[in-house]
């Protein structure tokens, strides 16, 4: 295709994608009120006339004029990118799939097939510990003092964690790549295990604002079992690619393995045929001297 046609096709395909967009996104405006009350869920809200003294409930408020507006739109704009993602991935990978090969379409549709259910895992694990860290900061407020939370600050809260836990549970994947490509050996992978398993949990034990191990082991505990599954899947792809090519370890600048295994008796062998001496080496006359056939330069 030329030039033209390739942006057209491209402008046709973000129009589908943008229009799927604003469609979900119009429908999550009406439904906007069902939505906020979802978000604020995890978040222990006072009663009537009830204060969060010492931090055992939260008021959820807005703090500006605007704020009822910018929220609503914030909140139904990231539905609708949520909710028609298959709709856009899809003009996405259409626009993209025919310039592949189709061992690139094959490693495409395993990628996309593992990192959905993959992302789907952690967003939900999430969701679940979400009350949890909400209960555990609240706590932290010191007594005689209101706890008054904004709808905006509780929106990206809750957007953070979901983001960060689904995106955590991408590295397992992320590594299954880098050996599929050669780029890291699932021998290297074991040799990194307890350094990783440390920096898991510390990861862990920042991003989960809870004081007790419940939430830091929610998210490093399958981090760790996905980690493992990841070596294991390595390992064996790594033995695969060493059977069907001995030499696919080496590096570029590392000899391959040489066979001196000498020939059988009675395997006919050429001759080689004896070099021509130049007139120095042959005694020539006026030629340098010569000690046992060689000459100085020799």
């Amino acid at each position: 295709m030329p030039l033209i046609e390739h942006l057209r096709e491209l402008r046709n395909r973000l129009a589908k994608g943008v229009l799927a967009i604003l469609a979900v996104t119009i429908v999550a405006l009406v439904y906007s009120q069902d939505l906020m009350q979802f978000i604020t869920k995890s978040v222990p809200k006072c009663g009537p006339g009830m204060t969060s003294d010492g931090g055992n409930c939260a008021i959820v408020s807005f703090n500006t004029l605007m704020a009822p507006f910018s929220v609503t739109i914030q909140l139904s704009l990231t539905a609708g990118l949520v909710v028609s993602s298959p709709v856009w991935l899809y003009q996405l990978w259409a626009f993209v799939a025919p310039g592949l090969h189709r061992n690139e379409k094959k490693y495409t549709y395993a990628f996309v097939g593992a990192a959905v259910p993959l992302f789907a895992m952690g967003a939900y694990l999430a969701y679940m510990i979400l009350p949890v860290s909400v209960k555990v900061l609240i706590s932290l407020t010191p007594e005689g003092s209101a706890n008054i939370l904004s709808l905006g600050d509780v929106l990206d809260f809750t957007l953070r964690m979901v983001l960060v836990f689904g995106l955590a549970f991408e590295l397992p994947l992320v590594l299954v790549m880098l050996n599929l490509t050669g780029v890291l050996s699932g021998k290297t992978m074991v040799k990194w295990w307890r350094a990783v398993i440390m920096g898991v949990f510390v990861f862990g034990a920042v991003i989960t604002p809870t004081t007790d191990p419940v939430g830091m082991l929610a998210l490093s505990g399958p981090i760790v079992v996905l980690y493992f599954l990841a070596v294991g899947f390595s390992l064996l792809n790594d033995r695969r690619r060493r059977r069907n090519n001995p030499d696919a370890d080496l590096d570029d600048d590392e000899a391959s393995h040489l066979d001196l295994t000498p020939e059988p008796l009675g395997h006919e062998v050429e001759p080689v045929a004896a070099s021509r001496m130049l007139p120095e080496q042959a005694g020539a006359k006026g030629g340098p001297k010569q000690l046992n056939g060689y000459d100085d330069i020799t």
